[in-house]
C-alpha cells in the first residue's frame, strides 16, 4: 500500500511517498481504483488482523520558507499561503520521481497510489486550505480514498519513522512547537488523550520571542540553542511557574526574561523591547540564551515526571514537534529520565519539523486500524484559532 502525503500547516510545503505493509494478507493485491485493498479502503474495513505493521519512507520533499521570514521574525500568512500555491505541485511531482513512480512519459504514475492523506488542522488557515484543496483535487481525479490527519497525530508518529525501534503502549507524548506544547497520553495507535496542555505561549513561540528581545534571528530555538553554546546557564536565575497538574505556562517565563534584560541594560520597563538588543553584550546575549533555555527545559522535563508518577504503567515517553530537536533537552531527558522503567524516544532530527513523512505514517495506521476516508467533496479544515 502507498500513500500520497501532503503537509502545509505552516511555513513548509511538503510530500512524501509511504509505502507500508498489510500484516497477515498473503495475496498480492493489484494496485489501482477497483482492487479489493481499495474497496477496502474506502469503506473502512479494519485491515489489521494482528500485529503493529510496517510502513517507510519512499520519499519525502519539504521546501521550507525559513528564509522568506527570517527578516520578519515570524510567519506571515497571507505570503506563506502564496508560497505554498507556487511551490506544492513541484514538490509533489518530485515526490513521485524520488519514490521511482513515474512512468516513461514523464507523468506521475497514479496507479501505484491506494490513497491520499493530508493535515487539515491545526495550521495557518490560508496555508491548510493550499495542502487541502490540493489533496481534495488529486482524491477526486484519480479516485483515491482521502485521509484528512491532525497535525500534532502525524508529530507524533514522526517517531515512527526510520525508528530501529517501536514505541509501546501505553505511552505519553511532550507535543512541543511553535504553536503547541501538550501531554497526551495514547492506549493504542488511535487512542489520543489530551492531559496536559499550555494556557498561554508555547514553548516553541517563547523561544521565538526571547530571541527577538535579544536580537537573533528567526526561528528562535536553533539561534537561542547556538547563542547559548558559549554562556553561562547559571547566571540568570528565571522563575518556574507554578501551575497546577500537566498544564503549562510560558508567558511568565518570557516576561522575566525581558523584565531581567531591561534590569541588566539598566533601563526603565516601558523601554521598547525591540532596542534592547542594542543595549546587550554578546556575552549577555549567550548568558540570557543558555539561562532562557535551561529554564524552559526543566520545565518541560518537571511536567513530564509529573505524569509518569500519574500514569505508573507507562512504557514507552515520546517526544515530538520542532522543539523535540533541541539537543540540550535530549540530553537532559536522557539523564533526568533514566530512572524511568519505560523507554524514550526522539524523531530523527530530519523529522522532527514539519514533513510530510509524518503525516503519511500517521495516516498509514489509520488505514490500519479501519478508520473510515473522508469524502473529499466535504472536507473542511480546521484552522488553529478555532480549536482547544
Amino acid at each position: 500500500m502507498r500513500i500520497l502525503a501532503i503537509e502545509s500547516s505552516c511555513d513548509e510545503t511538503a510530500a512524501a511517498i509511504v509505502e507500508g505493509e498489510i500484516p497477515e494478507r498473503a495475496e498480492e493485491l493489484e494496485k489501482g481504483k477497483n482492487t479489493k485493498k481499495s474497496k477496502e479502503i474506502e469503506k473502512g474495513e479494519k485491515v489489521k488482523k494482528s500485529g503493529r505493521g510496517s510502513a517507510k519512507l519512499k520519499s519525502n520533499i519539504v521546501v521550507s520558507q525559513i528564509d522568506i521570514f527570517k527578516e520578519y521574525g515570524g510567519v506571515i500568512p497571507e505570503v506563506a499561503a502564496r508560497s505554498h500555491l507556487e511551490a506544492v505541485l513541484p514538490v509533489i511531482d518530485k515526490a513521485f520521481s524520488e519514490a521511482g513512480l513515474k512512468l516513461e512519459n514523464g507523468k506521475n504514475n497514479w496507479d501505484e497510489i491506494d490513497a491520499v492523506a493530508v493535515t487539515n488542522t491545526p495550521g495557518l488557515l490560508g496555508s491548510l486550505l493550499v495542502g487541502t484543496l490540493t489533496a481534495r483535487t488529486m482524491a477526486i481525479l484519480h479516485e483515491k480514498p482521502l485521509y484528512a490527519v491532525h497535525h500534532l497525530k502525524s508529530h507524533i508518529f514522526s517517531n515512527w519513522i526510520e525508528a530501529e525501534k517501536l514505541p509501546e503502549f501505553p505511552l505519553i507524548s511532550l507535543v512541543i512547537s511553535g504553536g503547541h506544547t501538550q501531554i497526551i497520553r495514547m492506549e493504542d495507535e488511535e487512542s489520543f488523550e489530551i492531559v496536559g496542555t499550555t494556557l498561554d505561549d508555547a514553548v516553541g513561540e517563547c523561544f521565538d520571542k526571547v530571541a527577538k528581545i535579544l536580537g537573533l534571528e528567526y526561528p528562535g530555538g536553533p539561534s537561542v540553542s547556538r547563542a547559548g553554546a558559549d554562556g553561562d546557564a547559571e547566571k540568570y536565575k528565571l522563575p518556574h511557574p507554578k501551575i497546577e497538574g500537566l498544564d503549562f505556562s510560558f508567558s511568565g517565563l518570557k516576561t522575566a526574561v525581558l523584565r531581567a534584560v531591561q534590569k541588566e541594560a539598566k533601563v526603565p520597563i516601558s523601554y521598547p523591547s525591540h532596542e534592547l538588543k542594542n543595549l546587550l553584550t554578546e556575552k549577555q546575549v549567550d548568558d540570557f540564551s543558555a539561562s532562557f533555555e535551561k529554564t524552559a527545559i526543566e520545565i518541560l522535563l518537571e511536567k513530564v515526571k509529573k505524569a509518569l508518577k500519574m500514569y505508573p504503567e507507562t512504557r514507552s515517553i515520546l517526544f515530538a514537534g520542532g522543539v523535540s530537536a533541541n539537543e540540550n533537552l535530549r540530553k537532559m531527558a536522557e539523564k533526568t529520565l533514566n530512572y524511568a522503567s519505560c523507554d524514550i524516544f526522539f524523531p530523527k532530527r530530519e523529522f522532527s519539523g514539519d514533513n510530510a513523512g509524518m503525516v503519511g505514517m500517521a495516516a498509514y495506521y489509520e488505514i490500519l486500524s479501519g478508520k473510515k476516508p473522508t469524502d473529499p467533496r466535504s472536507l473542511k479544515v480546521i484552522p488553529r484559532s478555532e480549536i482547544a
